[in-house]
């Protein structure tokens, strides 16, 4: 039990807090409530008997699951440990991976999932890669079904990078963590080019260049309150409607403000945001994807308590029209919201499509008007 518990030992440990990031169980003691967790398949261990691994046995093989409560409602969680073999994956890690995740789409209960792996297990070859491969397939298969959140919290490389991916909202944390399909040796041995971790696919090129990530935090603290705060937004699965609150904010509450914000002058710029937490419940936005295309903002807010998504164009960014990423946001946000019943309030104050042969090359009427890849379970 105590090797379970303990991951790579005391002085991976050191390693791991001298890195500024926290162990995978200290982690599930944050995102939790206190005493909420249950552990399956503490003790499961590696069955592969090739590269000297026959003798050596790692009790949990590099990932914590089980289930907990956030704020009182059931959530499926998995934690992987970097100060075991790297958090890399084998065989039975997905298992164990897989088995919360088929858990999660019966149930009907969210899974969040704590980023931190070097990749595939080299020394167990196709198994590992076949393991990836079941993992994607629950990925896919709990697309629509119920929300998949992904916190990487440290380096996510090669086909670890893939499950994180196709979830449906993704934070991660500066200085610490990264996702990239090759690593900066194997594009320096094709390109040429010199790139580090960070440049090439850091927290903040994801959030604000990539849009690959729906954010970025400062430390690991920082990631699992937002990851808490995202989920009280959001419904258990399809099926149910989204957690409402007591709301402090009078209904009848007028804001005179609210005359002026917007100016006469259609030539002048404002900023949307202004004119969303002026109207929604006070404290309430949580905004989606902040640092990427600013034209538009799409956020999470309540309404006398309850969840709606919130899409406004932003008038303070290229005028507020529309370009790739932008419309590429905007329809991704939609898409989830759409297939978990959360209602939509539009904003709208647009003078068009932004207009270009950068636009125009790189596709724009075709990403604006792809259908849903995602769409809603049939009842």
């Amino acid at each position: 039990m105590d090797a379970a518990t303990g991951g790579g030992g005391p002085d991976w440990a050191k390693r791991q807090h001298g890195k500024g990031k926290l162990l995978a169980r200290e982690r599930l003691e944050l995102l939790l409530d206190e005493g909420s967790f249950r552990e399956v398949d503490q003790l499961k261990a590696h069955r592969c008997g090739d590269f000297g691994l026959e003798q050596e046995s790692y009790p949990g093989d590099g990932v914590v699951a089980g289930r907990g409560l956030i704020n009182g409602r059931p959530v499926y969680v998995f934690s992987q440990d970097f100060t075991v073999v790297g958090g890399s994956l084998s065989e039975t890690h997905a298992e164990k991976i897989c088995k919360i995740m088929d858990n999660a789409m019966k149930q009907g209960i969210p899974v969040i999932g704590l980023n931190d792996s070097g990749g595939a297990r080299i020394q167990e070859g196709v198994d590992s890669l076949a393991g990836y491969a079941e993992v994607f397939q629950r990925n896919v298969l709990a697309s629509g079904v119920v929300p998949q959140i992904s916190v990487v919290m440290g380096p996510c490389a090669g086909g670890a990078v893939y499950s994180p991916a196709m979830t449906d909202f993704i934070f991660m944390v500066k200085e610490t963590s990264s996702m990239f399909v090759t690593g900066p040796g194997v594009v320096r041995t094709v390109t040429q080019e010199e790139v580090t971790q960070q440049e090439l696919g850091g927290a903040e090129v994801h959030a604000s260049v990539s849009g690959v990530a729906h954010n970025a935090f400062p430390n690991d603290l920082a990631a699992l309150r937002a990851a808490r705060r995202l989920f009280d937004y959001l419904p258990l699965s399809w099926e149910e409607d989204p957690p409402g609150v007591v709301s402090h904010d009078a209904a009848d509450r007028e804001d005179e403000s609210l005359r002026y914000i917007v100016p006469d002058d259609p030539n002048l710029p404002y900023d949307v945001r202004e004119v969303l937490k002026r109207v929604v419940d006070q404290g309430s936005i949580f905004e989606i994807m902040p640092d990427y295309g600013g034209n538009i903002v799409t956020a999470f807010a309540r309404l006398d308590g309850k969840p709606v998504a919130l899409v406004a164009n932003n008038p303070a960014v290229l005028a507020g029209c529309l370009d790739i990423d932008s419309s590429t946001k905007a329809a991704r946000f939609v898409r989830f919201v759409n297939a978990f019943n959360i209602p939509i309030v539009t904003f709208v104050d647009v003078p068009g499509f932004l207009p270009g042969t950068d636009q125009e090359h790189n596709g724009t009427r075709f990403r604006r008007q792809r259908p849903d890849p995602n769409p809603s379970p049939s009842p």
